[in-house]
């Protein structure tokens, strides 16, 4: 019983190794080579140096940390190394060809060491691994838009997918103001699973008086509103940090904006926390908890839009996974900013590294919920936090709105 257990756990990692690494494949066949080696913003990476980094990742902690192989590549040490060069100075890149080489060759040594690793005391690392690709995937898609967008290359018009059920959508109900009640009480929040990250960890018991939430996202069309009262030129919405940030970066929409009809009930995608936080204020309402978030997501299933399997956001009533709550939309599409800082759980410990998190824990970067529609289903759940600073707009990030009484 204990071996099969242990067959079925390689079994279970080869798989997913193959269909993330599938993934990362299909992305770079898609990128053409003049947005592989540039930067489409000051604060991102070139798409290149993301698979670059990929491969990086995956010979220091498999091969040279687990399986106490001679470190390979030596030529790449600083250039793909987290730590190594500036943002700005990773545009001298290899070739594509080399990069796409280097993959192949480090995840051939990977698979092989796989075969008789000691899975039982290295689970956890590689689960990791596989959620690392998986992140770096996502941010390669979102810079891969900012470059469609610098070229005026980025359509925003709705194609119908086959993966939809539109005649469903079509019958779209007209309240999306609605919001659903979340008792009071104790819930577990955050996880000691093996695939847990250690910002998710460990799980612990959370008390929570009544709120109310809303059942779905904020939609474009009620974005609209909020940008034809003259919300981006009225300080009374914004906190003083996002006035401050917005007369330096004075913008009036969100960056993937569109004034199609056909985006109206889809959620707003491409605004900074400051913009979320100032929506809420001019609807009498506030941003969630991440507690709160987390809570009122219990009982989703990966019944949504994740993974790139549209190629954009899709209405928020496209899919039926509704949470305990009554809450919608939760999972993929847009990841929801929430109002709680980065910080550890009580009794975090770091994993694999101190700087995986615990660096980010200073009060300088917002959490965000619930993955969009370009995030892999291996970290597609309601424990799972991503982070940035209140500022970051290029990400597919949305929100919906808390109250404390309705």
């Amino acid at each position: 019983m204990k071996s099969t257990s242990i067959a079925s756990r390689r079994q279970s990692i080869a798989t997913a190794l193959k269909q993330i690494r599938r993934d990362s494949i299909d992305l770079l066949a898609e990128i053409d080579e003049s947005n592989f080696f540039q930067q489409a913003h000051p604060e991102f990476s070139p798409i290149g140096w993301h698979f670059g980094h990929i491969a990086f990742t995956e010979a220091y902690w498999i091969l040279e940390y687990l399986a106490d192989l001679p470190p390979g590549f030596l030529e790449y040490q600083r250039l793909f190394a987290a730590d190594g060069l500036p943002k700005q100075e990773r545009q001298n890149l290899p070739s594509v060809a080399t990069i796409k080489d280097y993959l192949q060759i480090v995840r051939a040594k990977t698979i092989n060491y796989l075969q008789t690793a000691p899975i039982r005391q290295q689970e956890r690392l590689w689960r990791w691994l596989i959620q690392h690709e998986s992140q770096h995937n996502e941010t390669i898609a979102f810079v891969w838009q900012l470059h469609q967008q610098r070229k005026g290359n980025l359509s925003l018009v709705v194609e119908p997918s086959p993966l939809l059920d539109y005649d469903s959508v079509n019958h779209l109900p007209q309240d999306f103001d609605e919001m659903v009640e979340v008792e009071a009480g104790e819930f577990t929040m955050g996880s000691s699973a093996v695939e847990a990250l250690d910002n998710e960890s460990p799980a612990h018991k959370v008390y929570l008086d009544t709120y109310w939430l809303d059942r779905y996202p904020v939609t474009c069309k009620q974005y609209s509103r909020f940008m034809a009262a003259g919300g981006y030129q009225n300080r009374q919405y914004w906190s003083q940090a996002g006035w401050q940030w917005l007369q330096q970066n004075p913008v009036s929409q969100p960056l993937y904006w569109s004034d199609s009809s056909d985006w109206l009930d889809h959620p707003v995608c491409g605004v900074s926390y400051h913009e979320a936080y100032a929506y809420a204020n001019f609807v009498d309402k506030r941003l969630p908890t991440e507690a709160e978030w987390e809570k009122a997501a219990f009982g989703l299933s990966l019944n949504c839009n994740h993974n790139r399997l549209i190629g954009h956001t899709s209405p928020v009533t496209a899919y039926a996974n509704q949470s305990k709550y009554g809450c919608q939309d939760m999972l993929g599409n847009v990841w929801e900013w929430t109002s709680s800082w980065f910080a550890g759980y009580p009794q975090f410990t770091p994993y694999p590294y101190p700087g995986y998190s615990e660096v980010y824990f200073d009060r300088q970067h917002r959490v965000l919920r619930g993955g969009s529609w370009a995030t892999s289903s291996v970290i597609l759940r309601p424990s799972f936090r991503n982070w940035y600073h209140p500022e970051v707009r290029q990400i597919f990030a949305g929100f919906r709105c808390a109250k404390d009484k309705y």
